[in-house]
């Protein structure tokens, strides 16, 4: 892997990070991101961007990082022993988007690298990603323009990459401890090295770049919905979910916290505000209750009409 490489990822990522904040601000239209730079206790650092309090936005973060260490830690060499000895770099930008509207999902997304280093041995390097949405409430016609939107994207990669990377994110995506999926899915994908280098980061860069395409519309749709304090109360109690799965379970979150990253920006992904309510449950062929009746069971949704 050469140098030359890594630059050229790293220069898109950051260019990434610059194009998602511009237009999620103008889409916000009331507020602009804040930035703060940080350093890595080990090696490298990032940047973090953040707009709070918008017209649209209760919450988005924009994070870029590239960190690097002499070893990696065990959320990353328990599933990978033969990483086990290598020095490590890291590159991504992640993302997270809380709308203040409960009619707008929230959404996640990221892109990242990865490569591990031996001297007298060949580098060990993946690409990884994807993006995924979560609604309060349902609207059908989202859920098929989300899908169809990341089919699309995949489609010139391989007429199977979308129903595998749909179903990576279904199975990945899921809070085993309440046996429920965390939203409608999207794509994920990791360890993708093959065939060569430019294929992956060619793949990458698509699924970067689409992630507006998938959610832009979604917001200019529903964002003049009005809501009061039922929808309200029910968008904090399903961002419950959300910070369940997110610390319990995500792999990047833990990532993160063990290469000593800055918590700030790890965390960046929570909500500004969440509540839990003991066994609740929806009045019965409520709008509520629909949620998880018929949006979060695994669906085939890009056959929808």
């Amino acid at each position: 892997m050469s140098i030359l490489a890594l630059s050229e990822v790293k220069s898109f990522f950051l260019a990434l990070q610059n194009t998602i904040c511009i237009q999620l601000a103008q889409a916000d239209g009331g507020a602009s991101f804040s930035e703060d730079q940080w350093a890595c206790a080990e090696g490298g650092g990032g940047c973090s961007r953040v707009l709070a309090s918008g017209n649209v936005f209760e919450k988005a973060g924009v994070n870029f990082s590239h960190i690097f260490g002499a070893t990696l830690p065990a959320s990353a060499t328990t599933h990978r022993p033969e990483l086990i000895g290598r020095t490590f770099q890291a590159l991504g930008v992640s993302l997270v988007v809380h709308p203040l509207n409960p009619y707008i999902p929230t959404s996640h997304a990221n892109v990242r690298f990865f490569i591990a280093e031996k001297p007298g041995e060949d580098a060990v390097w993946w690409f990884g990603g994807g993006f995924d949405l979560t609604p309060f409430y349902g609207f059908k016609e989202d859920v098929v323009h989300w899908h169809r939107t990341a089919q699309r994207l995949c489609s010139p990669f391989g007429n199977d990459l979308y129903a595998k990377y749909k179903k990576w994110c279904d199975d990945y995506f899921f809070i085993k401890h309440r046996n429920e999926p965390r939203g409608i899915g999207g794509l994920f994908y990791d360890d993708l090295n093959t065939p060569n280098f430019n294929h992956c980061f060619a793949f990458t860069r698509q699924v970067g770049e689409g992630f507006l395409d998938a959610y832009l519309p979604i917001i200019e749709k529903r964002k003049p919905l009005r809501w009061g304090r039922r929808e309200r109360q029910f968008q904090l109690y399903r961002r419950s979910r959300y910070v369940e799965f997110n610390l319990v379970w995500d792999r990047g979150t833990l990532f993160g916290l063990q290469t000593g990253g800055c918590a700030e920006s790890i965390l960046m992904s929570m909500p500004p505000l969440v509540r839990w309510e003991y066994h609740y449950q929806p009045q019965e062929n409520s709008h509520e209750a629909a949620l998880c009746r018929d949006f979060l069971p695994v669906r085939n949704w890009v056959m929808e009409v």
